[in-house]
């Protein structure tokens, strides 16, 4: 199996030189994925739709990869205010509760600052055909 690289041709990923995701054999590495709706070529406006745009994105990414969200077992979440962890909690607990990942959370300052959260996952791909 090869290494290989998605890309989704972001703006983001040519000016800081980066891939969206790297498959390594089974291994998925999904770069920090933030909550930017690409169909509208925006950034949502609340915490909790930046969650759920942020996680949706990564589905996508792991979807490329014919991987789930199923398949992560470490997850990293980049948070810019600790009063957005009561209200991103319950998103968390629906997408990752019966997965249940290894998962950190960080408090920081963003890029950008419109941005609220970033995730960042590493899934290991169950099926076993080549890539």
């Amino acid at each position: 199996m090869t290494r290989h690289q998605i890309t989704t041709g972001s703006d983001f990923e040519r000016r800081f030189g980066y891939a969206r995701a790297v498959v390594d054999g089974d291994w998925i590495f999904v770069s920090g994925t933030t909550g930017y709706d690409y169909d509208k070529n925006v950034l949502p406006a609340t915490v909790e739709t930046q969650t759920r745009k942020a996680l949706a994105n990564i589905a996508r990414t792991l979807a490329e990869t014919r991987a789930s969200l199923a398949d992560v077992v470490r997850v990293r979440y980049y948070v810019s205010d600790r009063a957005h962890v009561r209200r991103i909690a319950p998103i968390l607990a629906d997408t990752f509760g019966e997965i249940r990942p290894a998962a950190t959370m960080v408090l920081c300052e963003m890029i950008e600052p419109e941005m609220m959260i970033e995730i960042e996952v590493t899934a290991l791909r169950r099926s076993r055909e080549p890539d």
